[in-house]
């Protein structure tokens, strides 16, 4: 997906819009009136967008060649047309940096015109498949190679980009550019380097204004509203013309010398279609996929639901009037996007107005852009290309054993260019599969007793007959044999050799059991393949979240506290540890990097890995009676360990979000309904405790908490949900908190647990009221950061 330079947050994934304090992430707001909403929230949406997508534009259009007005069409384009007729509303379409290093391949081989007419042919096949409704097809393409084809575009991006920074001209290729780039470096242009030096500087600094301490925080993060990349080009332009210094500027050409879209001539057309069809399929695909994957990342935001053939259909359009009027490619930009979201936009006349600004500035602002320096731009472009290496994308290809793929991918885009690198990690991906089918294990072990055990690993095909034939040739006759299959796949030939074998063996007076073991429990394999729960395995099917006293290990009326207790990690060293030991390893050597806090009761009921299905590494978890967050202000009752661990996750472990999460039947609820904090004589350490929870007890008193959709079921429950919506309060009184909220960088969130329904609820911004969570519902990504090493 496109890469945006501006004040959002730059991520893998993309970030919610900035909540309310009290956590929860907006649905669009849709006041009463269109003009009304169009007024308030989509036309101050729409300049902070028009800010980011101006100087991006005119830095993409620079990159790959063309005339620095296609970037200003592009981006008309795709406000007016897509914005006004896709199927995503809040998303917004412009250059893709993604193309282009195809298009600079195409205008450097055929002529800007030739690309032109390259673009109206994508748009024309975008149209017809959003009208064969093959959009969501679209979406099966492999992440590594995505993200591979993306990170190989970006380094082709540096690459060029940092010639022209250091004052030089990029080569024709990736290669080349590498090769020029020693003797580059040995004779830079001075003032080039530094204009651009400065624009990176601002770039990456300027978004981490706010983490500042102190009123130097508050402020930054004010000035961090303003886009990076603007700021940027704008700090580069000014240091140029202040120092009056010599250096290759914008130039705008005249609209009446723009470059419109020309057809191939005849000759032309003969001698290279095939590679003009390619390139045409290329740009397709790649707009077609880079603008769904950020239509499903604008509706997890949104919480809403897109036409993803509409859109199709939209960014189709946009580039057949993009390409007929001389403008680039056009795709959604999912940055871009989160911008817009960010500023509030509520409709698609946020982008539709920034497009029109972006007309007006092209034909009021001509001067004004003449005078941007083109280090400043390239700079820009240059650091789009490194972000669009994600090291966040790797680390989850490589967990996922696809980095082969990804590597695959993206050397060949480098060396080879986006058609034949995408078909390199194509090919790659189709190996890895077949070698994967081919590399099933069958182990053979003998217990004392003569019993026979043979475990399958992997699947099983027709490629693996031959080796599980030899292996099971080797049993003795006449023993008892359990086969045990691991669940994997199982094809035809693999199944007839194997119950074959069974009849043969049985056949010779040995015994034959045969199992497959599925996610913790065991299934008996018949002859005709149907799985059965193992009766022998007793009722209890399922026991990762269970108590002690419901494994069939434990006695259950046993009184051995420390047994059960021991019994338990034997348990987790013979059957969790083989399967976690290797992520567990690598957080050892990494450190951790949750994105994060969780803050509940000690209850032993609350298993907070249970009930948000997390592992090792996502939550830095606080608990403590009655989910308490101290105020500073609460006398005799104040406490910082609680203070001290949220400050270490906002200020170290820079975690996004914060939750509170209280729960029923809460004891410490129940004892200050009692007033035991209140009780005369010297206070024991939990009445003294309690007494962090007085503003709870007061709120429910006067404004208590209520559910959306069922009353509370007695006092305890509804001082429960309260004591939550009072915590998240107390947690602004943190000024770590308060300045990360301000700033947009944290959300807090409000939740509740019922044990008795096994249900979650979450407290909604708008309402002020908990409702139920379901399994519709969406969990962001957040951004990855350093990991940090406690």
């Amino acid at each position: 997906m496109t890469l945006d330079i501006s004040s959002a947050p730059i991520a893998s994934d993309t970030t919610d819009h900035a909540p309310p304090a009290s956590g929860r992430t907006l649905p669009p707001r849709k006041p009463r009136g269109r003009g009304r909403t169009v007024l308030l929230h989509d036309l101050p949406a729409s300049l902070a967008v028009f800010l980011i997508a101006v100087p991006f534009s005119l830095g993409i259009a620079l990159a790959t060649g063309a005339p620095l007005t296609a970037g200003l069409v592009a981006a008309a384009a795709g406000g007016l047309v897509a914005g006004l007729l896709g199927g995503t509303p809040l998303q917004v379409s412009g250059p893709s940096a993604a193309l282009t290093v195809i298009t600079a391949g195409v205008v450097a081989q055929y002529g800007w015109r030739i690309a032109c007419a390259v673009t109206v042919a994508a748009g024309l096949l975008q149209l017809l498949l959003g009208s064969l409704r093959v959009a969501r097809a679209a979406l099966a393409v492999s992440p590594a190679i995505v993200h591979g084809m993306l990170a190989g575009v970006g380094l082709t991006i540096a690459l060029a980009q940092l010639h022209v920074v250091l004052g030089g001209s990029p080569q024709s290729s990736a290669l080349a550019n590498l090769l020029a780039l020693p003797g580059q470096l040995a004779g830079p242009h001075l003032p080039a380097l530094a204009v651009g030096a400065l624009a990176v500087s601002v770039l990456f600094c300027w978004p981490r204004l706010g983490r500042l301490p102190g009123t130097a925080g508050r402020v930054g993060a004010r000035l961090s509203r303003l886009p990076s990349a603007l700021v940027a080009v704008a700090a580069g332009t000014l240091l140029s013309l202040g120092l009056g210094l010599q250096l290759a500027r914008v130039e705008l050409p005249g609209w009446q010398h723009h470059a419109l879209a020309a057809a191939p001539t005849g000759r032309l057309l003969a001698d290279h279609w095939p590679a003009l069809l390619a390139v045409a399929l290329t740009v397709t695909a790649v707009a077609s996929v880079e603008s769904l994957l950020s239509s499903v990342a604008v509706d997890r935001m949104t919480h809403t639901t897109s036409d993803l053939d509409r859109e199709l259909r939209g960014q189709g359009l946009a580039n057949l009037f993009s390409g007929v009027l001389g403008g680039l490619p056009v795709a959604g930009g999912a940055v871009r996007s989160t911008a817009n979201v960010q500023a509030g936009a509520v409709s698609r006349w946020s982008a539709v107005l920034h497009g029109c600004w972006v007309v007006l500035a092209a034909l009021a602002l001509a001067g004004g852009l003449s005078r941007i320096p083109l280090a400043a731009l390239a700079a820009l472009v240059l650091v789009v290309g490194i972000q669009m290496v994600s090291f966040a994308h790797i680390r989850r290809v490589h967990r996922h054993r696809e980095f082969p793929v990804y590597l695959g991918t993206v050397l060949g885009v480098v060396a080879l260019g986006v058609p034949l690198g995408v078909a390199l990690g194509g090919t790659v991906a189709a190996l890895l599969a077949l070698y994967r089918l081919t590399r099933a294990r069958v182990d053979v072990t003998a217990d004392p007793d003569g019993t026979h055990h043979v475990r399958t690993h992997g699947p099983l095909t027709f490629a693996t007959v031959p080796r599980l034939s030899r292996t099971l040739a080797q049993i003795p006759p006449g023993a008892a044999v359990t086969v045990h299959h691991d669940g994997s796949f199982l094809d035809h030939a693999a199944y007839e050799a194997l119950h074959t074998w069974r009849a043969m063996y049985q056949a010779a007076g040995g015994r034959v059991a045969m199992v497959t073991e599925a996610r913790s429990q065991e299934a008996v394999l018949d002859p005709d393949g149907t799985l059965h729960p193992d009766p022998g395995a007793g009722s209890q099917q399922f026991r990762a979240w269970t108590p002690w006293m419901g494994h069939h290990s434990i006695e259950p009326d046993g009184d051995d506290v420390h047994g059960r207790l021991l019994d338990g990690v034997r348990g987790f060293q013979e059957h969790t540890a083989p399967l976690v030991r290797q992520e567990l390893a690598r957080l050892a050597r990494e450190g951790q990097a949750p994105s994060q806090l969780f803050l509940t009761c000690a209850d032993s009921r609350m298993v907070t890995s249970m009930i948000t299905s997390s592992g090792p590494g996502d939550l830095f978890t606080v608990r403590n009676v009655g989910n308490l967050v101290p105020a500073p202000h609460e006398p005799g009752a104040a406490d910082d360990s609680v203070a001290a661990a949220v400050q270490y996750a906002v200020e170290v472990l820079e975690v996004r979000s914060i939750t509170v999460c209280g729960h029923s039947g809460c004891g410490a609820m129940k004892a200050l309904l009692d007033g035991i904090h209140e009780q005369p004589g010297t206070p024991t350490p939990l009445a003294r405790w309690l007494r962090n929870g007085r503003g709870s007890l007061a709120r429910s008193m006067r404004a208590p908490a209520r559910f959306g959709d069922r009353p509370a079921a007695d006092p305890v429950e509804e001082l429960c949900i309260t004591n939550v919506v009072q915590q998240l309060d107390q947690l602004l009184a943190n000024p770590a908190v308060e300045r990360r909220v301000a700033a947009g960088t944290l959300r807090l969130v409000g939740m509740y647990f019922d044990f008795a329904t096994a249900q979650a609820y979450v407290l909604d911004g708008p309402s002020g009221r908990f409702t139920p969570v379901g399994a519709e519902v969406h969990r962001e990504p957040l951004p990855e950061r350093t990991p940090v090493t406690a």
